[in-house]
């Protein structure tokens, strides 16, 4: 290398002599000495491009989330060691766990399954819980997930070891209490947004002697029929148990603080569901075995989910009219006690909070074996419930239907550089995009805040979000970086473009919810700050200059990756390098060369 006075070019103007004399005093020739030195100390690495270490990921939690990750991270990341943890025996999250009668999903099965595996023989239209639970696993089945699950084992903390760039993860066998230690490069949680249900916390619950239960730890052997039940909280398993026990037991006592709005459909599909089940003809059924009609079919269906954005915005028609239609279809399902509906209808709109269908919920509530209580808990008793206004209600048998953590804080401590996320994320979760939290190294999420958008498919989203960390995890595995984390710059300016978006929003007006962490008025985290179209164009592309990187070279080199200039394929006869080549017709020249297999 030159010194300093051999590659400077002699200047044509004081301007320009100026900013010579300025380099030159700035660069002495010792620091030019320096930097050649450490040019010529990087050493080639004697290895093909493509021959890269092992990358360790775990995923926790194997419900929708878990088990889609399950089937398209190896395909999509190919030499990754993939481990998932699931605290539960088996399988399927949500639907593994709540077992209540009645449940069921508010969205048709069509539309609530992965989009690559369509089961066409769905028994109804809208699913219950064994059948969902059963298709999920099936699919687990199907692209052999189980063999990366340790099944009955849960995270109980994961610490990050800098030193050697990995997450140390504290585990422990439920079953036997048996508690190990391993390491991963990534770390991956996909526990779901309700993961850590709890019965209330009112005074004197421990002394009440009846039967007590909270619908995700349902007692199959309980039998309501002929006793007295109370049932509190009317969010989506309230709605659903109400209904389908009253005309079981001898009375109800349905204790619900909360008003909400019921609605006729969850997407605007149709009529919406029915509390007797809506089962697929003979006929119907026989038709989706044809793949065109069954496509067709899908099609018309899950487009209707993607077409429903409008209604979330503040004074749009769409939402008027929502409203203007639920009233009426409430109204008319308390017609038989018309005084209930100033009790049940919210003074806020549609959409901010989730909706509920609730088929037979308000038709039960005017049942003479039920009563509607609105009056706030005080304490439980040995035998029942105490209100504020010191009525006592005596009663067998109580279900809470009180859901779970709605603030989507993590259930276990994840702690780097002496900073635990539960801490980072208080009062409000802070992510970018929804993904992964500055300063913690290696560590995504799977449908955590800002997941999801308020429209389409659950399941398309999960899809597209474990493509994104794919292609995040591919550009790991290959380039052999050390560590990433997503810059604090660009989290903070995804988080103002949300808290921009959604004053537009019904969300942001004055309700309690799980979009808004059950602070109404409060920052909204639950949601994606656009459609669920909008998100998926955000995510068809990362900004990989939003990701602050280090390697695993020695040199810190960047480039150190790309080993002896070869590549495996050229140090095997016989081997394709030219798979690039396609039919004339089979070339599709807006994906010519961007393949990332074909290679």
């Amino acid at each position: 290398m030159s010194t300093s006075s051999e590659f400077i070019t002699p200047p044509e103007s004081d301007w320009e002599l100026g900013l010579a004399e300025k380099s030159t005093a700035s660069v002495d020739v010792s620091t030019l000495t320096a930097m050649e030195n450490q040019v010529h100390k990087f050493e080639l690495e004697d290895h093909p491009i493509d021959e890269v270490p092992i990358l360790k990921v775990a995923v926790v939690g194997a419900g929708l989330s878990g088990i889609t990750a399950g089937v398209l991270l190896p395909i999509k990341v190919p030499g990754i060691s993939l481990q998932i943890f699931e605290k539960n025996a088996d399988v399927g999250g949500t639907w593994f766990e709540n077992t209540y009668p009645g449940v069921r999903c508010d969205i048709p099965a069509n539309v609530y399954q992965s989009t690559f595996e369509p089961n066409i023989q769905w028994t109804e239209e809208y699913a219950q819980g064994s059948e969902i639970r059963d298709y999920w696993q099936g699919l687990a089945r199907k692209y052999n997930v189980y063999q990366y699950l340790k099944l009955g084992h849960k995270l109980n903390h994961a610490i990050w070891d800098e030193k050697n760039a990995q997450w140390s993860l504290n585990l422990e066998n439920v079953k036997n209490g048996d508690k190990f230690e391993e390491k991963f490069d990534v770390l991956i949680t996909a526990i779901g947004r309700f993961n850590a249900w709890k019965l209330p916390d009112y005074p004197g619950i421990a002394d009440y002697q009846g039967h007590l239960r909270h619908t995700s730890s349902w007692d199959p052997s309980f039998d309501p029929t002929g006793k007295t039940v109370a049932v509190i909280g009317n969010g989506a398993s309230g709605i659903q148990i109400v209904p389908n026990i009253q005309p079981l037991v001898k009375h109800l006592d349905h204790y619900a603080r909360s008003k909400t709005w019921i609605a006729g459909s969850f997407g605007g599909e149709g009529a919406g569901r029915t509390l007797e089940p809506k089962y697929y003809s003979p006929e119907q059924l026989k038709s989706f075995e044809d793949p065109e009609k069954y496509y067709e079919f899908r099609k018309e269906l899950e487009s209707k989910f993607y077409r429903r954005f409008c209604t979330l915005f503040k004074g749009s028609q769409e939402n008027v009219a929502l409203e203007i239609e639920f009233r009426r279809l409430m109204a008319q399902r308390l017609s038989k006690k018309p005084e209930l509906l100033d009790d049940l209808v919210p003074d806020f709109s549609p959409h901010c909070r989730r909706l509920t269908p609730g088929p037979g919920y308000l038709e039960a509530l005017t049942q003479d074996n039920v009563s509607f209580i609105r009056t706030p808990i005080q304490n439980f008793t040995k035998e029942g419930i105490v209100t504020v206004d010191g009525i006592e209600r005596k009663v067998d048998a109580i279900i809470c239907s009180t859901g779970a953590n709605i603030d989507m804080s993590l259930p276990f401590p994840i702690i780097a550089h002496g900073h635990d996320i539960r801490t980072a994320w208080s009062p409000d979760p802070y992510t970018y995009l929804g993904l992964a939290t500055p300063s913690f190294p290696n560590l995504l999420f799977i449908q955590g805040p800002h997941a999801a958008g308020q429209s389409g498919t659950i399941p398309n989203q999960v899809e597209t979000q474990i493509t994104y960390i794919a292609q995040l995890l591919r550009k790991v595995h290959a380039q052999c970086i050390r560590t990433f984390t997503p810059s604090r710059a660009a989290a903070d300016d995804f988080i103002a473009y949300a808290d921009a978006f959604f004053p537009r929003t019904v969300l942001a007006e004055n309700c309690s919810s799980w979009a808004n962490g059950g602070r109404p008025g409060g920052r909204i985290h639950g949601h994606w700050p656009g459609s669920a179209s909008h998100l998926n164009h955000v995510r068809r592309s990362p900004r990989w200059e939003d990701w602050e990187w280090t390697y695993r070279s020695g040199s810190g080199n960047r480039f150190a990756y790309f080993g002896s200039g070869w590549t495996k394929k050229e140090l095997v006869e016989g081997s394709d390098l030219t798979t690039y080549l396609r039919k004339p017709e089979d070339v599709d020249l807006r994906r010519y060369h961007e393949e990332w297999f074909d290679l």
